[in-house]
């Protein structure tokens, strides 16, 4: 891989980038991009999944809500391993599970197959995020190359899920099967282009002991199990027995979770972070954010569709200054 003036990976330094710069760039902002497309192009075409299948909105809150539940829960796991282990193969490993699960779950016709592999696509992208932002970082230099890169990188995650809306709602005018299909295809022409382009880097001497994988597996559990509480509270009963015991099971494994941090040597999360104040303040505006206008959007993409009877389009571009 050739770079101007830099000499080496981690050494573009201006802004005049060779072609084989740009088409690193490409590659990893094009992953990211993906993954807002893939989300937003999902809860566009959730009423006619759930027609064409016979889908109860619950079911249909798992598409959305495994995809992204996952995501979360392996994003600390996803840069360990990529610092670990080798950013440019957690990097093409994980953009090629996401393609073949895209490919495979738009052949599928049954419910639990297809959240099942939104799982899988969410683990996925949870080590595909950290380990592209980190070719990225270590490829640029501090300034305004590096600046230049992470601006383009940035906007490529409004981008991608502001024309997801857009071509989601095109393609499920098409068929709803094209949206999970889509994203496949790109994603595995990304893993030609990062074969050639991404720098090898050395890989770390390391125990499984720094992974930290009770650490993920727990906080993901307790999320997943937390938010199947809430989507099945209203048909079991807020106050019955079986939902106050799955609530209660919830919280074991974040409490797991939180007993395995305060002990590890090489932590996901150092707990001492949480007495920073500006730190918990923006993480829990974040959380209002996101999840007041995530939760909206489910609601109103199923309202506008089948009780106002919109067309996905006209859904799509609704939304899209939002």
């Amino acid at each position: 891989m050739s770079y101007r003036r830099g000499g080496a990976p981690g050494g573009v330094r201006d802004l005049d980038w060779s072609p084989s710069t740009w088409l690193l760039l490409i590659t990893v902002c094009g992953a990211l991009f993906l993954d807002g497309l893939d989300t937003s192009m999902m809860g566009v075409a959730l009423p006619s999944i759930g027609q064409s299948l016979h889908l109860p909105a619950g079911s249909l809150q798992w598409l959305v809500g495994a995809n992204v539940l996952v995501f979360g829960g392996f994003l600390l796991l996803g840069g360990r391993t990529s610092d670990l282990i080798s950013r440019r193969t957690v990097f093409l490993v994980a953009v090629t599970v996401y393609g073949v699960a895209s490919v495979i779950s738009a052949g599928l016709s049954n419910d639990l197959a297809i959240i099942a592999l939104r799982f899988v696509k969410g683990m996925a992208a949870g080590f595909t995020v950290p380990a592209g932002l980190s070719v990225l970082t270590t490829t640029f230099t501090e300034g305004l190359a590096r600046d230049r890169a992470l601006g383009i990188y940035t906007l490529c995650v409004a981008s991608g899920y502001s024309l997801g809306l857009v071509i989601g709602g095109l393609l499920t005018e098409i068929s709803w099967r094209l949206t999970l299909l889509l994203p496949g295809p790109v994603a595995l022409v990304f893993v030609a282009f990062g074969w050639r382009v991404i720098p090898r880097s050395r890989t770390a001497r390391t125990g499984l002991g720094h992974f930290d994988l009770g650490g993920a597996f727990t906080v993901t559990a307790s999320l997943l199990l937390f938010v199947y509480v809430v989507v099945e509270a209203p048909t079991r009963g807020w106050a019955s027995t079986p939902t106050i015991a799955l609530l209660v099971s919830s919280a074991v494994p974040m409490g797991a979770f939180i007993a395995i941090e305060m002990r590890h040597a090489h932590p996901l999360v150092r707990l001492g972070i949480l007495r920073n104040a500006r730190l918990v303040h923006a993480n829990l505006s974040g959380f209002a954010l996101f999840g007041g206008f995530g939760t909206f959007q489910f609601i109103a993409t199923l309202y506008t569709q089948d009780a106002l009877g919109w067309s996905p389009p006209a859904m799509a571009v609704a939304f899209l200054p939002a």
